[in-house]
């Protein structure tokens, strides 16, 4: 049983070792690069091509690029899925894309289009999740597909067949069917290939049609060029309606009139030259027509129909908005005094002041504020933001790096670190941000070529250096290693080419034959390189290597003239160049003002007719300072180095203060030199109100300015008499100077007295009273003092005590009497 067992396991070994034999045989056409491989790959796509090229008469220019696709299937490593940077095996279950007609395996696509679901659908919450059907992109062009549209299955190129069979006379993964795909863009047509991968040409059916201005007879054309021009004038009406268009026949609407005629703006004013396809047009004049009201003009500007009504006409409502007046248009509605309770910027509080005009001033009450992340809390004024910081130690969506955000709200934005892992071809970095799951596929092609560059097949980054490269049938194309024309005929090969067994025969650049044997391709011993440890170590180097000998020098004596055509001198013919007489070079740069300095030297005309002491390319430049005087008032020197002609105008920035000394103002030396007393009083001026205060302790109106301010203050203030009772408003100068006092009036001296003898009669009252508290503190005192016997007699007395009217009568009406005499 035990050898029975045996014999079985090596049995099922040997079958499945042939079995991955076959596989492997038919896996790819890595393998057949023998010439009958070849001879049987022309066929098939002969074969594919036949009902398409039977259609166009055997034209084959279109089928260019799917002819590259279907090379690529035959040729070995071509076809590489990018998910997993392996080889696509003839066996093997693929699936292309509808874009990029990319080529993948079918158990990559799938894991790649659940990672990504997976990837896009991770930060929902289980409430969201499954609502939205998110797509998943290709790896190559990231062309996006549904989640339904996901491959399941193993289908051929066209899609009719499923699992197609593993045939070695068709093209890899197809059916062998005709594809009948539509063509894109769509024409009615069917692709009339076999099945096959990559896009289907263009379509060869012929159409008869017109040309676009449906001028010419109709002819006819391939369907994939049935739009046309007869090169004939287009002649349709212009949108204008008066002229016609001269293009030749276009597809399309046909371009704007290019026509100029005169044309009145909208009110009629004035009239221009305007392209014919803008009549329409606004001058810049205002209307200035008088309206309704006939205190007031329109000042729109340019327009068309009536002016309307003036807009002061009617009801109008007062800066808060609260009450409505109804007043002729000449006068502005007046403020209500009530308060402005506007809603301030933030939203919450509203305005205290009363009724007033412009906008109002910026919220100044005291809240307790929270931060942008919640931890903190201050009391600050309502208008001014509050963020804290504390630093957001939230991880971002790549799940890797901290948020870092200052006061962050929680909402975190996406990492904007660069992923910068490696990918899959070990050649190139992930350029994406950083993110989740694994990297995209480089998109980068290489071409791995043979030794020549004739034979090319693009393979993925990254399988160049498993991918062997495709032997070329063409000849060997290299120069000869030696100076003979031609060499002994062989293929393209990598490595040197064999050495030249031909007698030396070169000419020399001086136009003398080398007068040696030939010794391009000379052995020369090797000596010294590598010593031995003994006797026992085999030299690891060869004695000779094969080297090209220099050809001795020429001798001949040959007249040369220096590089800066100094002086002409006798030179062998080996060393014959043009040489440096070590002179200075003594030619005038392009400054007009030095001479180059440089040693002897090489100078290239630019101009045939050029001076020959005029310095070239080769000379120096002039690095001195431009030394010419500047104008007058300019402080800074010349930004160019030393030049020909005039300097430019200065274009450097001042930095003064103004005549406020308030404001730094940046302006150009140039407008400030050349301008009059007028304009540099407008220039340093920072257009702000002066900022000085008046004697009378009230600011200066007028804009920023030199000297001193003027006295004629122009403030309102309130001007009150010295019982305070009667109040004016007038200007503070006239108050400054003296012009104007307020003096109290016989009302005011009355109220006075009135009120001087009401303070006399308290004060007799109080001084009463306090006699009455007093003599009672004594009685009090000496009641004390006496007995306890008085004490009881005194019990018996009844004593009368006056009522509060008796006691304060003469308080009372002492007053009410006076205010009486003085009403009548």
């Amino acid at each position: 049983l035990s050898s029975q067992r045996k014999f079985d396991e090596i049995k099922k070994a040997n079958q499945a070792a042939a079995k991955k034999l076959v596989e492997d045989q038919l896996s790819s056409s890595s393998e057949d690069d023998d010439e009958d491989a070849e001879v049987k790959q022309g066929k098939i796509l002969t074969k594919t091509f036949t009902i398409y090229t039977s259609q166009t008469d055997g034209d084959a220019s279109e089928l260019e690029r799917t002819r590259q696709y279907m090379n690529e299937a035959f040729q070995s490593g071509a076809m590489t899925c990018l998910i997993c940077i392996a080889s696509v095996k003839r066996n093997q279950a693929v699936w292309s894309c509808c874009g990029c007609f990319c080529i993948f395996h079918l158990v990559c696509i799938q894991k790649w289009a659940k990672d990504s679901l997976f990837l896009v659908s991770s930060p929902l919450t289980d409430d969201d999740f499954g609502k939205k059907d998110y797509p998943w992109p290709c790896p190559k062009c990231r062309f996006e597909y549904k989640r339904s549209e996901t491959p399941s299955r193993y289908y051929c190129y066209c899609g009719k067949v499923e699992n197609p069979a593993v045939d070695p006379w068709l093209v890899p993964h197809s059916c062998g069917q005709i594809c009948e795909r539509e063509f894109k863009p769509s024409c009615g047509h069917r692709c009339l290939l076999l099945c096959h991968p990559g896009p289907c040409p263009p379509c060869p059916k012929m159409v008869t049609t017109t040309c676009h201005c449906k001028k010419a007879k109709p002819v006819p054309r391939r369907c994939s060029a049935k739009e046309w021009s007869c090169r004939l004038p287009c002649g349709r009406t212009l949108l204008c309606g008066q002229h016609a268009c001269e293009n030749s026949c276009h597809a399309g609407d046909c371009q704007p009139c290019p026509r100029v005629s005169k044309q009145q703006c909208i009110c009629g004013r004035q009239t221009a030259e305007r392209l014919c396809a803008s009549p329409q047009w606004q001058c810049d004049q205002v209307c200035g027509k008088p309206l309704p009201c006939g205190n007031h003009t329109c000042e729109q500007v340019c327009h068309a129909g009536p002016c309307g009504d003036c807009p002061r006409s009617g009801k109008r409502f007062c800066p808060c908005e609260k009450s409505k007046f109804t007043l002729p248009c000449t006068e502005d509605v007046p403020t209500c005094g009530d308060s402005c309770d506007k809603v301030l910027e933030c939203g919450i509080h509203k305005c205290s002041q009363r009724c007033h005009r412009g906008p109002c001033e910026i919220c100044r009450q005291e809240v307790e504020k929270q931060c942008r992340c919640g931890k903190h809390t201050k009391r600050m004024p309502c208008h001014k933001p509050y963020l804290c910081e504390t630093k957001c130690t939230k991880i971002r969506d790549c799940q890797k790096h901290q948020c870092r955000r200052k006061c962050c709200s929680g909402n975190c934005p996406p990492c904007d670190q660069v992923c910068g892992r490696t990918l899959g071809c070990r050649n190139h970095k992930c350029p994406s941000g950083c993110h989740r799951g694994s990297c995209n596929p480089c998109p980068e092609t290489v071409d791995v070529k043979c030794n020549c560059g004739k034979t090319v097949i693009k393979v993925p980054c990254g399988r160049e250096r498993t991918i062997k490269p495709p032997k070329c049938k063409q000849l060997c194309s290299r120069p000869p290693t030696c100076h003979h024309p031609t060499q002994e005929k062989h293929y393209c090969h990598f490595g040197r080419c064999p050495p030249c067994r031909q007698s030396c025969q070169k000419t020399l650049t001086c136009g003398h034959l080398c007068p040696v044997p030939c010794h391009d391709e000379a052995l020369v011993k090797q000596t010294g390189l590598h010593q031995s440890a003994g006797p026992w170590e085999q030299p690891s180097e060869p004695a000779f290597i094969q080297t090209a000998l220099p050809c001795p020098p020429c001798e001949v004596p040959i007249p040369v003239e220096c590089l800066g055509q100094h002086e002409v001198s006798p030179l062998p013919c080996h060393s014959a160049n043009p040489y440096s007489c070590k002179r200075s070079c003594g030619r005038l740069l392009d400054c007009q003002n030095h001479t180059c300095m440089k040693e002897c030297h090489r100078v290239t005309k630019l101009n045939s007719s050029a001076d020959g002491k005029k310095a070239g390319p080769e000379c120096s430049q002039c690095e001195e300072e431009c030394t010419k005087p500047r104008p007058s008032g300019c402080p800074h020197r010349c930004v160019l180095p030393c030049h020909p002609g005039d300097c430019p105008s200065c274009l450097q920035m001042l930095k003064i203060k103004c005549h406020c000394k308030l404001s730094i103002l940046y302006i150009e030396c140039l407008k400030l030199t050349c301008a009059g007393l007028k304009e540099k009083e407008l220039l340093i001026s920072c257009k702000n109100q002066c900022p000085k205060e008046l004697p009378c302790g009230h600011r200066c109106k007028e804009i920023c300015h030199s000297g001193s301010c003027p006295l004629n203050c122009s403030q309102k203030v309130k001007l009150r008499c010295l019982c305070k009772r009667l109040k004016k408003e007038v200007q503070c100068s006239k108050i400054q100077e003296g012009q104007v006092s307020l003096e109290c009036d016989a009302l005011c001296k009355e109220m006075k007295r009135k009120a001087s003898e009401i303070k006399e009669a308290e004060a007799k009252a109080a001084i009463e009273e306090e006699k009455r508290r007093q003599q009672a503190e004594l009685e009090a005192y000496e009641n004390r003092l006496k007995g306890r016997r008085k004490n009881k007699r005194r019990k018996d007395e009844v004593e009368v005590e006056q009522s509060s009217w008796q006691k304060y009568k003469n308080l009372i009406m002492l007053p009410v009497l006076g205010v009486a005499v003085v009403m009548v």
